[in-house]
Order: C-alpha cells, then sequence, then structure tokens
C-alpha cells in the first residue's frame, strides 16, 4: 500500500516536471493573434449577463472619467458626440442649466493655451512698438 502511494506521488511529480511552462514569446505572432482570439470568445462566452454588463460599465467608465491629457478628453467628447447624435447639444444645455452656478469655475479656471497667446500677442505688441520707436 505505501509503496503504490510512493509511486502514485512519483508519477507526479514526473508529469509536472515534463510539463513545459510556454511564455508568450513560444508562439508565433498568428499562434498568439489565434490564442488571444480563443481567450476572448471563451471569456465571454463564460459571463453571465450580469458580469458582461459590469465589465462593460467599468471599461466605458475608466475610458471616459480618468481622461489624462486634451486629446484623451477630445477623444471621449467625440464619443459621447457620436452616441448622442442630435441630442447632445440639449443634453449639454440641460447640463449647463442644472449646474449654472459651476460656470463660475469655468471663468476663473486659467487656460494655459490661452495664457501663452496672451502672452505672445502682449510680446508681438512691445515688439511692434520697439520696431516703430526704432525708425
Amino acid at each position: 500500500m505505501f509503496k503504490l502511494r510512493i509511486l502514485s506521488i512519483l508519477k507526479k511529480i514526473n508529469v509536472f516536471m515534463k510539463k513545459k511552462l510556454f511564455i508568450y514569446s513560444d508562439l508565433s505572432k498568428k499562434q498568439l493573434e489565434n490564442l488571444k482570439e480563443l481567450y476572448i470568445n471563451k471569456k465571454v462566452e463564460s459571463m453571465s449577463h450580469q458580469e458582461l454588463k459590469q465589465y462593460v460599465l467599468d471599461i466605458i467608465s475608466h475610458q471616459i472619467r480618468d481622461t489624462i491629457d486634451k486629446e484623451e478628453e477630445m477623444e471621449a467628447w467625440r464619443e459621447m458626440s457620436e452616441f448622442f447624435g442630435e441630442q447632445f447639444e440639449i443634453i449639454i444645455l440641460e447640463i449647463q442649466s442644472k449646474y449654472i452656478d459651476d460656470q463660475n469655475l469655468i471663468d476663473t479656471e486659467i487656460d494655459p493655451q490661452k495664457q501663452r497667446l496672451a502672452l505672445l500677442e502682449k510680446n508681438n505688441l512691445n515688439q511692434e512698438k520697439k520696431d516703430m520707436w526704432d525708425d
């Protein structure tokens, strides 16, 4: 009995040691793409309707709320605009009227681009004045 148990354990260890641990570089590009496609399909198939909804909610929330720079903000803006279509302007107007007090915050924020343009214009005016006096 004891010998059978030891043999069984040794077989399991032998099988485990023979197994190769794969890494992505072991596959060709085509094989890796195929594996990814299989994973995506199987993962989605295994999820319940509620899990799918939650997953999509998490992804969209992250994509729209966690914008980092102006480029990502503009991309999120375009996506919302395309989604809402003709209703987009109406929705914006409703939100602006609902949160009218926040308009003051927009006015007091310093827009770096506007600030740079103002400085450039001021420098150009100063340069023009210097040029006029030099003549």
